[in-house]
């Protein structure tokens, strides 16, 4: 119920925010700019923010913002999926609303609340030492900034840089409690649900085909005992045109664990083995929406959680329906640049 309630009030949001689109006036704009400046041109490599899991190198120019809805469905099949659930229709795995504003030249302040997947855990609910995925209501407070852009000074490819601070919204345990190490939720102080992570983006595109590789370090405040707090993982995306309005995208991550980590959550149970996050999905531009509808294993919609938490497998039918729905409007006037 919450999630249907959720997504009537984005596309409400979204049918209040279209008088004041930006997406087609911007890439008129890019066309006239390369008539007048072909010495200058500059090219974009993604239509979007976002691809399926991916952040992508392209950053707002000052003053517009996007407004961006991503949702995630449940299992398309094995064990949770199948007719029962619809084929994963019938649940919601995660859900994110989010915001993106160019506050200066080259950089974007990203603020986005994203529900969380907190039905994680795995096997026999009643054994405390396998509830451990229980942290959700995620706030999240980014910077994006780009250092080069294809074709800009002769750049031969685009360099953008963004990091994060997230912050669950559960509650810190109380004096009492019987508070658990083997919890990732329990909290004793604000810094414990905290995290951050740092990505730097490398993109090029190559006549209509875009690709992307990211690195990334993640770093998690509170992790059960035995995990590691640091994470190094390394990403790749890519964007083929079908049409000019259509695209197939796809992106992927692989998280770098230490034998240690892998050994701590195996001794929990088989149902603890880490799967890298693959997405596949088609992109369609429409007059004024950028459109995704994409299947992924990743039952998280933020970085912070994903690189950290997938334990799905495409091999056991352990992947969802998502969408993504992305709007660009003008939230002031740059006065310097018109």
């Amino acid at each position: 119920m919450k999630g249907k309630f959720l997504l009537l009030c984005c596309l409400i949001s979204l049918e209040i925010f279209a008088q004041n689109d930006t997406t087609g006036n911007a890439a008129v704009s890019k066309e006239t700019n390369k008539k007048k400046r072909p010495d200058t041109e500059t090219a974009k490599i993604f239509y979007g923010q976002r691809l399926i899991n991916a952040k992508t190198v392209e950053v707002l120019h000052k003053g517009a913002m996007a407004f961006t809805v991503v949702h995630t469905f449940g299992d398309v099949a094995g064990d949770n999926g199948g007719t029962y659930n619809f084929f994963g229709l019938d649940e919601v795995s995660d859900a994110q609303i989010g915001f993106q504003i160019g506050i200066a030249k080259r950089l974007n302040l990203v603020l986005q609340h994203t529900v969380g997947n907190q039905k994680g855990e795995r096997g026999d609910t009643s054994n405390t030492n396998k509830q451990i995925f229980l942290v959700g209501h995620f706030y999240e407070a980014g910077l994006k900034y780009q250092f080069l852009e294809q074709g800009s000074n002769g750049s031969p490819f685009s360099l953008t840089a963004y990091g994060n601070v997230v912050s669950s919204g559960e509650k810190l345990s109380k004096e009492g409690d019987n508070v658990l190490p083997n919890h990732e939720s329990s909290f004793l102080g604000s810094s414990d649900r905290l995290s951050e992570m740092l990505q730097l983006m490398l993109a090029r595109r190559f006549g209509a085909v875009s690709v992307q590789i990211s690195g990334t370090f993640l770093h998690s405040n509170l992790v059960i005992p035995g995990d590691e707090d640091n994470l190094f993982a390394v990403g790749g995306a890519v964007r083929l045109p079908l049409t000019k309005r259509v695209f197939i995208i796809s992106d992927y991550f692989h998280s770098f664990r230490s034998s240690e980590s892998i050994l701590t959550w195996r001794n929990r149970g088989n149902s603890f083995d880490f799967h890298d996050v693959f997405g596949i999905g088609v992109e369609i531009l429409t007059a004024g929406h950028v459109f995704h509808v994409n299947f992924t294993n990743a039952r998280n919609i933020l970085e912070n959680r994903f690189l950290a938490h997938t334990t799905d497998s495409w091999g056991e039918g352990q992947f969802r329906w998502g969408f993504t729905l992305a709007r660009n409007f003008m939230l002031f006037r740059d006065k310097k640049n018109k």
